[in-house]
């Protein structure tokens, strides 16, 4: 297992072209959207400035970009050229296939993450205690693990010509629903009471929280570890089932 992990990193780390777009994409967006944003206003209901909200947002709709879309499609395009069912005639269990996956997807994550923070400080002043930014990074990084898991999942249910859209749906519905493009303050009640079982909404409260001078809640850290369960379980057993000619 620690062999595919090693080789899974080497591979995501030589596609420079998913490289970049996943660095550069949530970095460009931060400015485009928060770039306009006052320094002062706050997001309503919380003592957060719309540009520290959005600093969260797009750190975390980076890493999600990175893990969800980069799995999904590799996946699906692995099942249709015959690597998976080469893994499949080894000894490796599915969760040691998908802990490759989850772990590969992680290496992409962190610097999308940083650079969001460097953009932001440098661009937009926003500042923050050591500590702070030290949490945030950790927390976000974490949190994305739960969403790799998912990619690993899409992977195998959708095949080579339907995962992107299928992907696409899923990853805006999430990104938007879950409060990363927007505050979920802004929904009407029922929507907002829809979002706050999300995995996206659990994820951005956890930066959120720290930005704050406080902790993670244990809801949304209880939220994201089932949601975790569910999805890396789902994805190992879809693994083993998986009997479709790549």
């Amino acid at each position: 297992m620690r062999t595919l992990i090693k080789l899974e990193i080497a591979r995501t780390l030589r596609n420079k072209k998913f490289m970049f777009f996943s660095v550069i994409y949530p970095s460009a967006l931060y400015l485009l959207i928060a770039g306009g944003q006052s320094s002062t206003a706050k997001v309503a209901g919380t003592d957060l400035t719309l540009q520290n909200f959005y600093v969260v947002a797009m750190a975390s709709f980076g890493a999600l970009t990175a893990v969800l879309m980069g799995n999904s499609e590799r996946i699906a395009k692995e099942r249709e050229k015959g690597w998976v069912r080469q893994l499949r005639l080894t000894s490796l269990p599915g969760r040691g296939y998908v802990l490759a996956k989850i772990a590969s997807a992680g290496v992409v994550t962190l610097p999308c993450i940083v650079v969001v923070f460097v953009v932001s400080a440098s661009a937009k002043h926003v500042r923050f205690d050591t500590w702070q930014w030290l949490a945030l990074t950790g927390v976000i990084w974490a949190g994305s693990l739960v969403f790799a898991a998912l990619g690993v999942a899409i992977g195998y249910i959708a095949s080579g010509d339907a995962v992107r859209p299928i992907t696409m749906i899923i990853y805006f519905g999430l990104s938007i629903l879950g409060g990363l493009w927007m505050p979920t303050s802004i929904f009407p009640q029922w929507l907002q009471n829809i979002a706050e079982w999300l995995p996206t909404h659990a994820y951005a409260a956890l930066g959120q929280s720290i930005e704050l001078g406080g902790s993670p809640h244990a809801k949304d850290v209880g939220i994201l570890f089932v949601y975790f369960l569910l999805f890396a379980g789902g994805a190992a057993w879809l693994y083993r089932k998986d009997t479709l000619k790549a």
